[in-house]
């Protein structure tokens, strides 16, 4: 087995061999760089530390220095998928003061190092991407590595910060980040603000081709919007009629690169330079970072990535109906790889009558109300979900039921029921499906898609309302990059009496306060979308992959499917390549999902594990395969152990919790199979 410098790829890409100490032909305007002590700043906690990330927000002045809105986006990025209680997990199995074999050694775990950020452009201006390299001051001239961390979800340069970040700088890596063109790029269409590549704000006008996103609107276009819709915003993931999504392989590439840039140039030992021909490449990042290395291998030409290690991955199928998949005795599983907003969008409309579904009672169920009222709106989507024809039961708890069937009918595991109450309290299902659609669709913010827009509304009337500066202000470091989030909502235009807060708007179909079905309707009606159809089909991956892969993902993930998205990868994986494909592992993670910060709500505490711990053994394990040879693990369900007690007092966790991945000796009915002459993958219960 050769022994090369190992880079952890957070995305997908296509590259060739990185010699040239010149900047990339794709990089635009200035390369900052920054270097930070390990004390007072450093590139892992923003000079918080375990306990700093662990205590209250970071403050940010009027208006917020590029300094200050650092800090405070690696302080949520970080917190964004782990749970950050300590019984939970945080600080004792993972955290910036655990070494990579889960000791606690690494006291704070503040990181000394230097970060290079850039924008990755055509030219024109309208993607800027951008690009960061961090390289602590750890990194092994004689045994170099990177890690590329491009960002889960929509998130901003530092979303995965916590993940493929904490990782890689611990083991002394450079990592390579991207914003893979979503990130948080708002326009603040009446002031015409924008941000710049450091999160500080500007006039459209002043940043020009500088500015992370403008809306690609005319002044007049603007300005009728602004008269039509005042105080709304554009965002890039949403708004910017590029599909982003299409490009994330090449986003990521363009990462290492300029990776390979930086340390080349910067961190070369004598004359010797890095190049793909004496590093080992592991693609390696969770959710759409996830995907995107999976993308980025299949579309490895040049034989720059040596292994995949992923968890939670978005990757997003083409369907094939010529496998099916089988969990223990249940019927087999055609109806797979649905493509994310397909299945998104059919949660986002019956899910609000399916969580009073009786067999919800046990899940944390928030009731969903408008703002300044306590009363549950759930019972009207049930009500105008059966004057619409889309349930037929004549009761609420038939609808409920009902519902919930439909839901599960489009081979959604009944082990995410229990998550998705709460995840859609949360806005998920309705954030993704309004930023996706808006994506795949190409629209324009001034389209309105399905009569919705973004802004910020009254608490207590739900009226639109011009947005506090302090809030445009933050945007950078407290926003997910995927409205509703930091105080800028889901507004929809077409409610009865003119616009008003998603939860309280009234459907101009039913007249009532039904959580916008019209707007929920559309939106599922756009999957028939030609533009819709050709912007999916662009982002499917194809199955390919050939190189050394161990992807794990949760059973009870609710965000992303894994019936429509690992199952059935790793199925396609198996059709695609005649059956032949032998390195691609799958390992499923039972009472685990896809956002551990939730575990920390009562009722998830005693039944729901880390994840996180997870991937970063995946990672591990590849990285052993790759430098020493090891053997990777077997395809496998991991039988987790939950920390049971009273909901809201699980005892403490503990690695009897976690257990290992094994490598050797996996029982029989545990391991997930390929049966190649039925052509099903085969899940134990």
């Amino acid at each position: 087995m050769r022994k090369k410098t190992v880079v952890f790829l957070a995305a997908l890409g296509i590259c060739s061999a990185v010699q040239a100490a010149a900047p990339p032909s794709f990089i635009k305007g200035p390369i900052s760089t920054k270097t930070y002590d390990g004390i007072s700043d450093d590139l892992l906690t923003a000079g918080l530390g375990k306990t700093g990330l662990a205590g209250a927000a970071p403050g940010l002045s009027s208006p917020p220095t590029a300094a200050e809105l650092r800090k405070r986006a690696i302080y949520n990025n970080y917190r964004a998928l782990v749970d950050m209680s300590t019984g939970g997990g945080y600080g004792v199995l993972y955290g910036p003061n655990i070494d990579l074999n889960g000791g606690n050694t690494l006291r704070e775990g503040k990181i000394p190092g230097t970060e290079y950020i850039a924008f990755s452009d055509d030219g024109t201006g309208k993607k800027n991407i951008t690009m960061m390299v961090q390289v602590p001051n750890s990194f092994s001239k004689l045994n170099p590595c990177i890690i590329t961390g491009i960002s889960s979800g929509s998130r901003g340069i530092y979303g995965a910060i916590g993940t493929s970040g904490d990782w890689g700088l611990k083991k002394g890596c450079a990592v390579a980040y991207a914003d893979k063109g979503s990130g948080m790029g708002v326009h603040d269409l009446q002031y015409n603000t924008v941000n710049l590549i450091d999160g500080t704000r500007t006039t459209a006008d002043i940043a020009g081709t500088t500015s992370n996103f403008t809306a690609n609107l005319t002044f007049s276009e603007r300005a009728a919007f602004n008269a039509a819709t005042p105080n709304r915003f554009a965002w890039k993931h949403a708004h910017s009629k590029q599909n982003p999504e299409k490009d994330w392989g090449q986003h990521t590439l363009q990462a290492i690169q300029f990776a390979f840039r930086a340390l080349n140039e910067f961190h070369k030992q004598g004359g010797t330079g890095y190049t793909n021909a004496n590093t080992i490449v592991i693609a390696s990042s969770v959710s759409n970072g996830g995907g995107a290395a999976i993308r980025a291998a299949e579309q490895d030409a040049t034989g720059l990535i040596d292994g995949v290690a992923v968890s939670e991955p978005n990757t997003q199928p083409f369907p094939n109906r010529t496998f099916s998949i089988k969990q223990g005795t249940k019927p087999e599983v055609f109806n797979h790889s649905k493509s994310l907003f397909d299945y998104t969008s059919l949660i986002n409309l019956y899910q609000p009558c399916a969580s009073l579904a009786s067999s919800n009672d046990g899940a944390p169920n928030p009731v969903i109300v408008a703002p300044g009222s306590a009363t549950d709106l759930r019972p009207n989507r049930c009500q105008s979900l059966k004057a619409k024809g889309l349930l037929t039961a004549p009761d609420l708890a038939g609808q409920a039921t009902e519902a919930q069937q439909k839901i599960n009918a489009a081979a959604i595991l009944t082990d995410q029921n229990l998550l998705q109450p709460l995840h859609y309290a949360f806005n998920v299902p309705q954030s993704i499906s309004l930023t996706y659609g808006n994506a795949y669709g190409r629209f324009s913010v001034k389209d309105n898609l399905c009569g919705f827009s973004y802004g910020s509304t009254d608490a207590t009337t739900g009226n639109p309302v011009e947005t506090a500066l302090g809030v445009v202000e933050g945007l950078f470091a407290n926003a997910n990059g995927i409205p509703p989030s930091a105080g800028i909502d889901m507004i929809y235009n077409s409610s009865v009496g003119g616009p008003k807060h998603e939860r309280g708007a009234i459907s101009p179909s039913t007249g009532i306060q039904d959580i916008a079905i019209d707007g929920a309707t559309c939106l599922r009606n756009s999957l028939g979308n030609a533009a819709v159809g050709t912007g999916i089909n662009e982002v499917r991956s194809l199955g390919t992959l050939t190189k050394p892969a161990i992807i794990v993902h949760g059973r009870n993930d609710a965000v992303i499917a894994p019936n429509h998205t690992s199952r059935a990868y790793f199925g396609l994986n198996k059709v695609s390549k005649g059956g032949l494909s032998k390195n691609t592992r799958y390992i499923e993670v039972k009472n685990a999902h896809h956002l551990d910060t939730f575990n920390s709500f009562a009722g998830y505490d005693t039944r729901m594990l880390p994840l996180h711990v997870y991937f970063n053994r995946a990672v591990n394990l590849m990285y052993n395969h790759l430098k020493t040879g090891a053997a990777l693990p077997p395809s496998q369900v991991v039988r987790t152990n939950p920390r049971d007690g009273s909901p809201g007092a699980a005892p403490p966790i503990t690695t009897f919790n976690v257990p290992s991945i094994k490598t050797t000796a996996v029982p029989v009915g545990d391991l997930i199979t390929w049966d190649s002459v039925h052509k099903i993958v085969k899940i134990p219960e």
